[in-house]
């Protein structure tokens, strides 16, 4: 459906350039809550937000960009509540599972941000100017840094190896999203095998990815992997 936009004008003052920018996000997110960013063209998004395409263009240099500064924004308010889950003490388990499974529980509820996070390498940061891609590995970084940060508060890692396990989180995230979420016949034949796809196979299988990554971190640096 399209959307009518009152008055959108060209924006001059700073003011109204992030308005139209915040109306831009705010139409790519509702389409990626009805379908995945692969199917979302930027026809789509601009018809939705109420603009030309090239009214668009004007504000983000391609619809790749779009999704990109969406992916961070989703991905700092995990952060945000990752913070807190990670907080809680749960003495029943190894503190290297705990890690773990508070991580990949926490960020399997995050469906938008493991859906770009699959498609980021190979699709979005494709079609993006230079100033795009240095704004966004930028801040890619600065996320980065502060997962690996909370991971040390809980973990005996150097910086070096905590960055190394934050990384990791994001590689595994990226191959296992799309493989716990096939398409319709790949999942009936899966169902078939008793190997079926969806949350459990992905929350599973990163909780023990994260382990095994947080175990060998910790063993190469000389610790006890039962800290």
């Amino acid at each position: 459906m399209r959307r009518v936009a009152p008055d959108f004008q060209r924006a001059r003052r700073p003011e109204q350039v992030e308005a139209r920018r915040a109306a831009i996000l705010g139409a790519a997110r509702e389409l990626l809550a009805e379908r995945p960013v692969s199917r979302i063209s930027l026809r789509e998004l601009s018809d939705r937000v109420g603009l030309a395409k090239s009214n668009v263009l004007r504000y983000f240099d391609s619809r790749e960009a779009v999704f990109l500064e969406v992916l961070d924004s989703v991905w700092v308010a995990w952060l945000d509540e990752l913070e807190a889950e990670l907080s809680v003490p749960d003495g029943a388990k190894p503190a290297y599972e705990r890690v773990a499974a508070v991580i990949a529980t926490s960020i399997s509820r995050q469906r938008l941000l493991c859906e770009l996070i699959s498609t980021m390498a190979a699709v979005l940061e494709r079609n993006i100017s230079v100033e795009t891609a240095r704004t966004f590995k930028t801040r890619a970084g600065e996320r980065t840094e502060r997962l690996a940060g909370l991971v040390r508060a809980h973990a005996p890692l150097d910086a070096e190896a905590a960055e190394h396990f934050a990384k990791a989180v994001f590689i595994l995230v990226a191959g296992l999203w799309p493989y716990a979420n096939p398409g319709e016949a790949v999942a009936t034949v899966m169902a078939e095998r008793g190997t079926p796809a969806g949350p459990a196979m992905f929350v599973d299988g990163l909780t023990e990815g994260l382990a095994n990554q947080l175990v060998g971190l910790v063993v190469r640096a000389g610790q006890s992997p039962e800290w």
